[in-house]
């Protein structure tokens, strides 16, 4: 039962250099399945719920805080970047400057399962976690049992954007006391959140509540973002991409249009390419038993 999967306690890891935080489902002894979040986004992004539910399909699952925000180790040395005119720079095809890259974050990964004596894991990434999992995929191979890349993308410049009401969300300061930013949670995963699953306005201001809680980073998602438009297009790299790779995507994502998911498969060869037909930019409950059954089936 799910229920009864064991659960440890936020944890701190020494990895490539920094602190990462992170907590686990499961029995060690199973094989490892490490969750990479998206943008901005905390580890409890991965709902424990769906966490206990991929460990009882005999995984030993770990989510952790990407550097930059939740628990794990923050660059504010580094000052917080324009994220307008970074957009601006990329839309005309100039080069980003960025404190760090998508690889000094799989690098990061990578060093977390060095941290925990784990030779390989399976690796799910949603978003940009996708575009993490991506890059490790490339840069530490030995380290992928398999690739799982949700409403992600390649980086390809020639893709099409967000919609102008998810650009919108995207770029708009959070708003800083609670309630404010619980209902601005709420007003974003509407626009966000796809046709075919409504959404739950109390689970949303739950998950919020609990980001908040454990504290916002606005600064470290600025900076994430430039890393994402400085890394550029991974596209002809995964080319050389072996493990074996499930890509799912949402067919009415307005973030990250279902193309990048489309791209991504046609990448990678052999990739498995899943379009979840009124799926948005989210993981809604109803969609967990579909996603968690796709994830065993390809992580073997």
């Amino acid at each position: 039962m799910a229920g009864s999967v064991a659960h440890s306690e936020p944890s701190t890891a020494k990895a490539n250099g920094i602190e990462i935080v992170y907590d686990t489902f499961g029995e060690p002894i199973a094989p490892a399945l490490l969750l990479i979040m998206g943008l901005g986004a905390q580890m409890v992004s991965w709902d424990e719920d769906f966490c206990r539910e991929l460990a009882g399909r005999d995984y030993y699952v770990i989510r952790f805080d990407n550097r930059d925000v939740g628990l794990s180790t923050k660059f504010d040395e580094a000052g917080i970047p324009n994220t307008l005119a970074l957009l601006q720079a990329q839309m005309q095809g100039e080069p980003v400057q960025a404190p760090y890259t998508l690889r000094d974050m799989a690098d990061d990964a990578a060093g977390l399962l060095d941290a925990l004596g784990i030779e390989a894991a399976h690796v799910v990434g949603a978003s940009m976690g996708g575009m993490i999992a991506q890059a490790m995929a490339i840069h530490h191979p030995d380290r992928v049992r398999t690739l799982t890349s949700i409403m992600s993308s390649t980086g390809n410049p020639d893709l099409p954007p967000p919609t102008a009401e998810a650009l919108e969300i995207l770029l708009k300061p959070a708003p800083t006391d609670r309630d404010g930013y619980l209902e601005s949670a709420v007003q974003s995963w509407q626009v966000l959140g796809g046709p075919g699953f409504p959404v739950d306005e109390d689970r949303i201001r739950t998950r919020a509540g609990r980001a908040f809680d454990r504290g916002l980073h606005p600064e470290g998602t600025a900076r994430q973002m430039a890393a994402v438009l400085a890394s550029g297009s991974r596209k002809e790299a995964l080319r050389s991409v072996t493990v074996p790779t499930l890509v799912i995507h949402g067919d009415a994502d307005p973030l990250v249009p279902v193309e990048g998911g489309i791209d991504t498969a046609d990448a990678v060869p052999g990739a498995e390419l899943l379009i979840v037909e009124g799926m948005g930019h989210d993981l809604p409950p109803a969609l967990w038993p579909r996603m968690i059954d796709a994830i065993a089936r390809h992580a073997v």
